[in-house]
């Protein structure tokens, strides 16, 4: 059985210092998890899930507790399987990547790129909006008990709201650069007979502009060199939380309605970004040096030289969707290629040679192994590789 896909803004790494630390942390919180029966049981939730996905959603916005396991049982007009992890980590990806879509008017783009998403206050007009947002929350918890890496990158802000952390000035880098430059001169510098300011900031709602007091009877008082201080705050403040406070609270309710908050406070909301979302920067050394081969190819085989060499070729955005297509998502694990799981635990990327030089490549989403047929040139190899990576979208089974 195949299980998985067949043919058809960059994160930073920690540093040294402080990668040693967040590891131990990312092992103790594993261990804390299984050993309080995280994802094991008493119950076992079975999930059928269709092409529209509708009964596993009702399952997970209703029934699903901290001590469930999450089973998903995937099929369709033309499938049935079980699930061996590459499915769930498919569902997963495309469930995160419809869920947290700006198209669909939950989340927005940040100010200041259209990679990092955060809450959109235009989700008051959605529909349940509050229920979304808490299904939404559940979704983060159970992809963070089960390992499974999201198709979503969330400003640092979202992640301090999901630890129940207060954001700060800086924070406010990661949300909107120009303002926070703003505030940040403000902060550094004498503004005495400079700024004139009062406590009252214009918000724009369907294009109408309304001015609207930081504090009880903002519009008289006068910001000055003695008080900007808590201006800046009060700004930070609101610029975080204008109106997604209610949006937020339901996603935080239902983070933690999965997991215990005790156990997640360990991390800082940087660490936490990386538990979630992984790293979406490529590097090919890492990725090589984490492959295992089978079938006669090895590493200094021609069509493996060929193979790392169409991938080299391939901008960062094609090498994620070849991740994506072996792997059913296209995040690295924080620790890099070395921590990808597979139906049983850690499994390496796997190269095997199979097929015909007329077939394309074949990928196991269970077990991270793409079947690649032995093809006579590297131009060959190029194109079949570049067909099986963008031209696949769904589901398959062969």
């Amino acid at each position: 059985m195949i299980c998985g896909w067949v043919s058809g803004t960059q994160r930073a790494r920690a540093p040294a210092p402080y990668r040693r630390d967040f590891e131990a942390k990312l092992r103790n919180f594993y261990r804390k998890l299984e050993a309080k029966g995280y994802g094991q049981g008493p119950g076992k939730i079975k999930c059928v899930v269709s092409s529209a996905h509708q009964d596993c959603i009702y399952l997970i916005k209703n029934t699903v507790k901290a001590n469930s396991y999450l089973w998903l049982y995937l099929n369709s007009a033309f499938l049935s399987r079980l699930d061996y992890s590459g499915p769930s980590r498919e569902f997963f990806f495309l469930l995160s990547q419809e869920l947290f879509n700006p198209y669909y008017g939950l989340f927005e783009y940040s100010a200041n790129d259209t990679y990092t998403v955060q809450i959109s206050p235009m989700s008051a007009f959605v529909e349940n909006h509050l229920e979304w947002f808490r299904f939404s929350g559940r979704i983060l918890g159970l992809a963070l008990i089960h390992q499974y890496l999201l198709d979503a990158f969330f400003t640092r802000p979202f992640y301090k709201a999901l630890l129940r952390l207060a954001t700060d000035l800086s924070d406010l880098e990661y949300l909107d650069e120009e303002f926070h430059q703003s505030l940040q001169w403000m902060k550094d510098n004498d503004i005495t007979d400079v700024l004139d300011l009062t406590f009252t900031v214009n918000e724009e709602v369907f294009g109408q502009v309304t001015e609207r007091e930081l504090k009880s009877g903002g519009t008289n008082v006068q910001v000055t060199e003695k008080n900007k201080k808590e201006y800046i705050e009060r700004m930070v403040k609101w610029r975080v939380e204008r109106g997604v406070v209610q949006q937020t609270q339901a996603l935080v309710r239902g983070f933690y309605e999965v997991v215990d908050s005790r156990l997640v406070s360990v991390f800082d909301a940087r660490e936490l970004e990386l538990v979630i979302a992984g790293t979406a920067e490529i590097d090919l050394n890492d990725w090589r040096n984490n492959t295992e081969y089978r079938g006669g190819y090895h590493d200094a085989h021609i069509v493996i030289r060929w193979f790392w060499g169409a991938v080299e070729r391939f901008n960062n955005e094609q090498r994620l969707r070849l991740l994506q297509f072996v792997t059913g998502t296209s995040s690295v694990p924080y620790e890099g290629f070395t921590a990808l799981r597979g139906s049983n635990g850690l499994r390496r990327f796997c190269i095997e040679k199979w097929g015909k030089i007329t077939s394309l490549p074949r990928a196991h989403t269970c077990f991270n192994r793409l079947d690649l047929p032995p093809y006579p040139s590297y131009t060959m190899l190029y194109e079949k590789l570049l067909i099986a990576v963008e031209e696949t979208s769904t589901f398959g089974l062969e």
